[in-house]
């Protein structure tokens, strides 16, 4: 008896004891296994797709602010003697028609739809009857100094709104003798003008610079216009004359023709870079110099029809042009008869005789 009750007490001290050591430790969680946090994958904002205007250039079939598409363009009188190069701004126009003048020379006449953005133009030199008849084929401003007598009698009598740098009045003043030329060049190749001086004088009123109602620009556009059936073309001599010959080489990665002249690239002053035309017309007419003219001043016959050559994606085909009149546009048109369908850029005319002037195609 008494050593079951030794037992029990024995057995009561030991419950104390192991109940007072403290809490029972709990046991441990259980690891989680770490998730790799996975960053997620950047998403790429689309480009903003590039700006187009809604409006189209006549000139060229490009894009171009709505607002131009409705103005006269201004064309402009370019001086094209070897001694005066380089030229000012004659890659900026919409078309370059280079045609004869007395003594075998040539000049050019660069149509302009806009001047916006375009810079210094020339030299400027003096107009001739047949480039006031381009002139006034394309509705437009004409940018001259000085002129021929026969000239200055069809100016008024037609009707030509012109800025005169040699005998002009107040549009005199958007001309300059620029001091740089001057240092190099003959003091009548110096004569120069800008884009935005010309639009400056324009927006003073002295002419009406919108094309009047009804009127549209007939010559239509394609993205290649490249000849179907086309002979190769990709380098092309014109001899104007014994003192003026351009060539004109196909590249194919620009898709336009490379203009040379004197026997070296035809550079742009104003960009340092050779001219380039997407569109080459040669137009064939008869070309006699002015009877009792001293000077040796030559008549350009440009209404009518005549026989021509279109250069466009290193190819070419024959074409007939015609003009109805001196207040016309050139029309081109193929063979058979259906009107030309030129390539969306620029456009160099050539306007020659074929009794004085050679034409090889390569």
């Amino acid at each position: 008896m008494r050593k079951r009750m030794l037992a029990g007490i024995l057995a009561a001290m030991m419950l104390v004891t192991v109940t007072g050591c403290g809490k029972e430790e709990e046991p441990e969680a259980p690891e989680v296994p770490e998730v790799p946090v996975v960053e997620p994958e950047p998403v790429e904002e689309p480009l903003p797709e590039p700006y187009v205007p809604a409006g189209t250039n006549p000139l060229t079939g490009l894009p171009m602010e709505p607002e131009y598409e409705e103005l006269r363009p201004v064309a402009v009188m370019l001086n094209n003697l070897k001694a005066a190069q380089p030229q000012l701004g004659v890659s900026q126009a919409d078309i370059i028609y280079e045609i004869p003048a007395e003594g075998g020379i040539t000049r050019m006449l660069g149509i302009y739809q806009t001047l916006e953005g375009v810079g210094t133009l020339g030299s400027i030199r003096s107009t001739r009857s047949y480039y006031l008849e381009v002139a006034l084929g394309h509705d437009a401003l004409l940018v001259h100094a000085g002129g021929s007598p026969a000239a200055y009698q069809d100016i008024p009598a037609w009707g030509v709104d012109n800025m005169d740098g040699v005998n002009g009045g107040s549009d005199a003043e958007i001309f300059w003798r620029d001091p740089e030329r001057r240092k190099i060049m003959n003091y009548e190749h110096t004569l120069v003008t800008t884009g935005e001086k010309i639009q400056a004088y324009l927006d003073e009123g002295h002419f009406r610079t919108k094309h009047e109602a009804g009127y549209s620009y007939i010559q239509k556009f394609a993205e290649d216009g490249t000849p179907a059936n086309g002979t190769a073309a990709e380098h092309v001599t014109l001899k104007f004359s014994n003192y003026k010959t351009g060539t004109f080489d196909y590249d194919a990665a620009s898709g336009k023709y490379l203009v040379g002249q004197y026997g070296k690239a035809h550079i742009d002053g104003n960009t340092g870079e050779q001219v380039a035309v997407t569109n080459l017309l040669v137009l064939e007419t008869s070309i006699s110099v002015i009877s009792g003219d001293t000077a040796g001043r030559i008549d350009v016959k440009l209404t009518g029809t005549g026989k021509g050559t279109y250069f466009c994606g290193g190819k070419c085909v024959p074409i007939q042009w015609s003009k109805g009149g001196r207040n016309n546009q050139f029309r081109y048109s193929l063979e058979d008869g259906t009107a030309l369908t030129l390539g969306q850029g620029n456009t160099y005319v050539c306007i020659i005789s074929p009794r004085a002037s050679t034409l090889t195609i390569g």
